[in-house]
């Protein structure tokens, strides 16, 4: 079991909880699948003076739900950042079938936002402490000419990249390590070590394309490994310099955090009928 696996243990969705007059009224845990065009928000976490995702999307379910919904989240993601599948989870006691849900929330919601599926989930399941792991892709448009449909939807870099150096190095991302080297300031964790089980290189010219796939994610990870493989492109790194860059535990001698508008949270992984559905 990963360190971020939590297995539901009960089979019911319902949860009875007080309300204000003091009677109790069962809520369903409900989970949904997620995509957003992360460009206008300030990320997912609800912020007090900023327009994020989550907020978005609670005052939309609480104005459906007919009562104040909170909703967990898979994990943070950044001002900027994309998801082609993210999942969270509410509790509820609307009487909308959760297979209705996407078709009612939807209207309530604006168009760079949209619930793509949901169900019922086990009253312990929670969509960041139950999620096993998480692939992330970073895309690079790779041309001397800007695109303006890739503008904020890609990393625009003009300099020719070297898809081998870059495979060579990615390879030693690869497994369990620490990787304060990757992380950078801003969030507490209790521990700075992860288990990468892939960080591949494709291309599509002119797009180029990091995925890595991960148990879970440090704060800006993800964009300072795709950072790091751009500097081993352009030769400032080499690909055997990895393994004692990791070592080092020190962010300066790694590559920079690159612009937030490439990175695409793409995939999550559960167990059983919700990873089936997140997919």
């Amino acid at each position: 079991m990963t360190k971020n696996q939590h297995v539901p243990s009960s089979p019911t969705p319902y949860s009875l909880i007080p309300d204000p007059s003091g009677a109790q009224r069962p809520l369903a845990n409900i989970a949904a699948r997620l995509m957003f065009d992360g460009t206008g928000y300030h990320g997912w976490q609800v912020q007090k003076s900023e327009v994020t995702i989550a907020g978005t999307i609670e005052a939309a379910l609480s104005r459906l739900c007919g009562h104040t919904v909170k909703v967990h989240g898979c994990g943070r993601t950044d001002a900027g950042v994309h998801a082609e599948s993210y999942c969270f989870n509410f509790r509820t006691s609307m009487k909308i079938p959760p297979d209705r849900l996407p078709f009612a929330i939807n209207t309530l919601l604006p168009p760079d936002i949209s619930v793509q599926n949901a169900l019922y989930v086990p009253d312990d399941f929670d969509a960041n402490l139950s999620c096993v792991k998480k692939e992330y892709t970073y895309r690079i448009y790779n041309s001397r000419i800007r695109n303006p449909f890739y503008t904020n939807r890609a990393h625009f870099y003009t300099q020719k990249i070297d898809i081998e150096l870059m495979r060579a190095a990615a390879r030693h991302f690869v497994g369990t390590h620490d990787f304060a080297a990757l992380r950078s300031s801003g969030t507490e964790t209790k521990t700075t070590v992860r288990t990468v089980h892939w960080c591949d290189i494709g291309e599509n010219s002119p797009i180029i394309e990091l995925r890595i796939c991960a148990d879970g994610f440090l704060y800006n990870m993800a964009r300072a490994i795709a950072g790091t493989l751009l500097y081993v492109s352009e030769g400032k790194i080499m690909p055997d310099d990895i393994p004692l860059l990791i070592d080092k535990k020190d962010r300066r001698l790694t590559g920079p955090t690159v612009p937030p508008g490439g990175l695409y949270l793409t995939r999550i992984w559960y167990e059983g009928i919700v990873g089936e559905m997140m997919v």
